[in-house]
């Protein structure tokens, strides 16, 4: 039996893509203001600034393209749908990152070895002042956002904007250290230890999105929850070959089940639609795409391989 769910046509903006909109409208806002800063104070803390907000700009406008895509619904040319272009857009940006925290690591270990000073300090620390606040509130925005809709992409962006918010900090207590001390080493000292954090930051970011494009199975605690389900329905003696994986919103479920031969089609259907119906309320945001096999007797022993741990064979007590 396969049942496969098609996500509908969204007609208006998603909160996935106003997300990724506004935080594209804030990058570029914050782009132009630490650009001049950075260029008229010569601080290297403040420059790595600017061009992390400028990757910032450059991911967010592709995250927007990305869950666009997403969202679209499956085709006779792609027939599980374009949720993988999530995974895509969080490899992406998790390599952009990396990339933004050596490039920010080069200028901070240039500055140390060849000196250079640091000027209008003031003006620096306001813009720096106002980039905190500015990433803060889009930080709980993004954050909210991610947990209400699930979404890879706004959960990535999430991540990222919050390496922007210590960045930032770090950015703004290197120049007030500048202007107490008058020590401008402090500022590249500051600028790489940002770098550094980026570039671990980024990880999780990276792993996640290499996951999701080599179709990593559920979270372990989803999987045995679906395996209860199945053990709990009555009419199902067994079942075998169980695989789940991930695909932007949409989770694919699919298993053999086992029944007594002779059973009537509708109880078997039946049992398999109860099955699916218990299995979308462990998640009610996700769109749950299942292909699940009736089979009247046990053959997982009939030439079929066995995948991962999901594909052994499993009995009911």
């Amino acid at each position: 039996m396969a049942d496969i769910r098609k996500m509908a046509v969204p007609k208006k903006i998603t909160a996935e893509k106003k997300a990724t909109l506004i935080s594209s409208l804030v990058a570029l806002m914050l782009v132009i203001t630490k650009t001049v800063a950075g260029l008229l104070s010569g601080s290297v803390a403040v420059l790595a600034s600017a061009i992390d907000s400028a990757l910032d700009l450059a991911v967010s406008a592709f995250n927007y393209f990305a869950i666009s895509r997403s969202e679209k619904p499956a085709s006779e040319r792609f027939n599980y749908g374009l949720g993988k272009i999530e995974g895509l857009a969080a490899t992406i940006e998790g390599t952009v990152i990396i990339m933004s925290g050596l490039f920010i690591l080069y200028k901070a270990i240039n500055k140390a070895m060849l000196g250079g000073g640091t000027t209008h300090l003031e003006m620096s620390m306001g813009v720096m002042l106002f980039s905190l606040g500015v990433t803060a509130l889009l930080v709980i925005y993004l954050t909210r956002t991610a947990k209400a809709t699930n979404n890879l992409v706004v959960k990535a962006d999430a991540m990222h904007y919050k390496t922007d918010l210590y960045a930032n900090l770090g950015v703004l207590v290197s120049l007030v250290l500048v202007k107490m001390t008058g020590n401008h080493l402090i500022d590249a000292f500051v600028g790489a230890v940002i770098a550094i954090y980026i570039i671990y930051s980024a990880y999780e970011i990276l792993r996640e999105g290499v996951l999701n494009l080599l179709d990593v199975a559920l979270a372990e605690e989803m999987v045995e929850q679906i395996k209860s389900i199945i053990n709990a329905e009555p009419d199902v003696n067994s079942y075998h070959f169980l695989r789940t994986r991930k695909a932007g919103s949409n989770h694919f479920v699919e298993a053999h089940l086992v029944f007594q031969r002779g059973i009537l089609l509708d109880t078997a259907h039946d049992a398999g639609d109860h099955i699916e119906s218990e299995i979308m309320g462990l998640d009610d945001k996700a769109n749950w795409v299942f292909n699940l096999h009736l089979d009247p007797v046990d053959d997982s022993g009939e030439g079929h391989q066995h995948g991962h741990e999901n594909g052994d064979v499993h009995a009911k007590n």
